[in-house]
């Protein structure tokens, strides 16, 4: 592919994983559909925008700092078993999802303690106050580089968190019309089912991904069989 095309790739690729990770319900998604019932739709994009932004922010130091330790050959093996049991837990999570997820005490300290009063700022805070965010990106960024959906480059890296950036504000956008236009009909039901669509997509990602582990397993396997047949066949004359 030319580079035009790996830009796209990995932008398309952040906006894909963007999307898919922003539909499982947790703070942020609650926060939009209780205020976008009481505030309105420009109130829930901005709660959105300032999520979006936090997000970005943790990708950004994900794909940054980290992806270059996944270079060798074992490293990225290991990091593709990570990813796809990482993907199978969390799919098999939201897929079980029976209630809504309560505060986590976390979110609740930072808010606390920073006091956000604007839509941006609750967003932005809602989404800092969860590292495990940034735990989730430093192994998609990795995952990205083995499966060669994006490259080990600045530029490969840039298009991917603007395709994050994309695929989370869009989905935030879409639920937040949805709650305008629907005023607050969307039932604590409805949003179980996002959670539960989200898990499926998640367990379709792991069944890829470990479908390529063992096909790599198998390649492998069947390249030590070759090399050893290649070797008894040069000690042959010397016998």
């Amino acid at each position: 592919m030319n580079e035009a095309s790996d830009l796209f790739l990995s932008w398309f690729m952040g906006a894909l994983s963007g999307f898919v990770v922003s539909i499982p319900v947790g703070p942020i998604n609650i926060t939009i559909v209780n205020e976008g019932v009481r505030r309105g739709f420009w109130w829930s994009c901005w709660i959105g925008l300032g999520a979006v932004v936090m997000e970005m922010i943790y990708c950004a130091m994900a794909f940054a700092g980290f992806s270059g330790l996944f270079a060798s050959e074992m490293l990225r093996a290991a990091i593709e078993l990570t990813s796809f049991l990482l993907m199978l837990v969390l799919g098999i999570k939201y897929l079980l999802t029976r209630s809504l997820p309560a505060m986590t005490k976390t979110v609740e300290r930072v808010e606390h303690r920073f006091h956000p009063h604007t839509a941006f700022t609750t967003g932005f805070v809602r989404v800092l106050a969860n590292p495990g965010v940034l735990l989730f990106w430093i192994t998609i960024a990795a995952t990205f580089i083995a499966h060669e959906w994006m490259n080990n480059t600045w530029t490969s890296k840039a298009a991917c968190v603007l395709g994050v950036g994309t695929g989370v504000l869009l989905w935030f956008v879409l639920l937040s019309f949805g709650i305008s236009k629907g005023h607050g009909r969307i039932s604590e039901r409805s949003l179980i089912r996002m959670a539960q669509v989200s898990g499926a997509l998640l367990l379709i990602a792991a069944i890829f991904i470990g479908a390529r582990l063992v096909s790599l397993i198998a390649k492998n396997q069947e390249i030590r069989t070759q090399m050893k047949a290649l070797e008894r066949q040069i000690q042959k004359p010397f016998r």
